[in-house]
């Protein structure tokens, strides 16, 4: 065995050792990654020096102002006023507040860009009415867990924005357009998966609005729902960057909270920024370690061995799609959302270029793949986030999951093998 054969074999296993122990995902990446330079004879400089690089980029400002603007509008209560727009929409029918819970999320994700803070806020409010209303608890539970996850589909999501730098470039503003009909597609494919098993229980009805109470409704809502319309109309028509675009969300979802809606004193924004900071010490410290542990795997060439490998498997692009799917299937169940980003697309990028995918169009397919893994144990966030707001051992939630995880992949695969899906709107609007 070769010294950088033997360098990958510490690294990864190092890795996942650290993992297994339960060290931090952070600490993890730094750990494997400072092993095995320490065995290949790599100055361990470059490592400290590579993780400062892979935060000092303009573009990944984004991020914090994205968080930002969502902790504003999650403390502002545009939360709550997102639910009973979606109830005016859709809430009538049998099993409405499934269909509620649902388009919520859709429209928060569309706000906030966490799948954290969707379950944390729409859950929160939606979760023990359900309950109260005649609904399963880990039905209620799997429907919050599974819908939050279209935030990282749907724009603007900051994942979307770790992905176009860990690509070389790829375009934020096509990123967002091509995400937009996958996520739609994911959230009819929840609805139609709650359809079915709200008739077979005959869940209850929800309320009928008069024109007045829907109006008001509609009016309040709609302020909150322009923010999505600033970043996606901005970015697209060339009026600013996703940065700035990012930046713009964050003032005016400051004006509607504290200005408009007046739903907290000024002093408010001390916590928020708080909560904002915390969260994005988080997400860049990954990013970083991502970025020290993938330079190792660059230099001990592991990308190219894994590219080489999947190819002696099959050069057929249906079926390499195939394998790429249940690999990264498999990867988000034990890895988080950002490393996992950071580390496997240089790994998966040759491979993608050789068979003539667009990478926006794997960016799409990365992030779905990853929005399965997100609410899968042992490491989905988003899961064990709505069994501890849902007060409910994971053990309940796991049976009524399942046919979720269907439709979630059923998703997957159609965005996957028609590119259109992804690729119409960022084609027709950012040629």
């Amino acid at each position: 065995m070769t010294q950088t054969t033997l360098g990958a074999v510490i690294l990864l296993g190092s890795f996942s050792l650290f993992l297994a122990v339960r060290i931090s995902v952070t600490f993890s990446l730094l750990g494997s990654a400072l092993f095995a330079a320490s065995y290949v004879g790599l100055p361990q400089q470059v490592i400290w020096q590579r993780m400062i690089q892979g935060v000092q980029s303009f573009s990944l400002l984004a991020v914090p102002f994205f968080v930002l603007a969502g902790e504003i509008m999650l403390s502002g209560g545009i939360a709550q006023r997102l639910v009973d727009l979606s109830d005016v929409i859709i809430g009538r029918i049998r099993g409405g507040l499934a269909h509620v819970n649902i388009l919520s999320s859709t429209f928060f994700g569309a706000i906030s860009g966490s799948a954290t803070a969707d379950i944390s806020s729409i859950g929160a409010t939606l979760i023990p009415v359900m309950v109260k209303q005649g609904y399963g608890r880990d039905f209620s539970v799997s429907i919050t867990v599974t819908s939050a996850c279209q935030s990282m589909i749907i724009p603007p999501s900051h994942n979307m924005i770790i992905y176009a730098l860990a690509a070389g470039g790829v375009s934020a503003g096509r990123l967002f357009l091509a995400g937009i009909i996958p996520g739609i597609i994911l959230g009819v494919s929840l609805m139609t998966i709650s359809h079915i098993i709200t008739i077979r229980k005959n869940y209850p009805k929800g309320k009928t609005y008069t024109f007045r109470e829907a109006f008001r409704i509609i009016r309040e809502s709609l302020l909150g729902l322009f923010t999505i319309v600033i970043i996606l109309v901005g970015v697209t028509a060339g009026y600013f960057t996703a940065t700035e675009s990012a930046a713009i969300a964050c003032l005016y979802a400051f004006f509607i909270t504290f200005v408009v809606y007046r739903t907290l004193p000024l002093g408010g924004i001390w916590p928020i920024l708080f909560r904002a900071g915390k969260t994005m010490a988080i997400v860049l410290s990954i990013i970083a370690a991502a970025n020290g542990f993938g330079y190792v795997l660059s230099y001990l060439r592991v990308p190219g061995t894994i590219a080489a490998l999947l190819l002696s498997i099959t050069t057929e692009p249906t079926f390499l799609l195939l394998l790429i799917n249940f690999m990264l299937l498999v990867l988000g169940c034990i890895m988080d959302v950002a490393p996992l980003i950071v580390i496997v697309t240089p790994i998966l990028m040759p491979i993608i270029k050789s068979i003539g995918m667009d990478p926006v169009h794997f960016g799409i397919v990365l992030l779905l793949n990853l929005a399965v893994g997100a609410c899968t144990p042992p490491v989905g966030l988003a899961l064990f986030t709505g069994c501890a707001v849902g007060k409910i051992p994971l053990e309940r939630v796991i049976k009524s999951i399942l046919p979720f995880y269907g439709g979630m992949v059923t998703a997957l695969f159609l965005v996957t093998y028609i590119p259109p899906l992804a690729m119409f709107l960022p084609n027709w609007l950012m040629p």
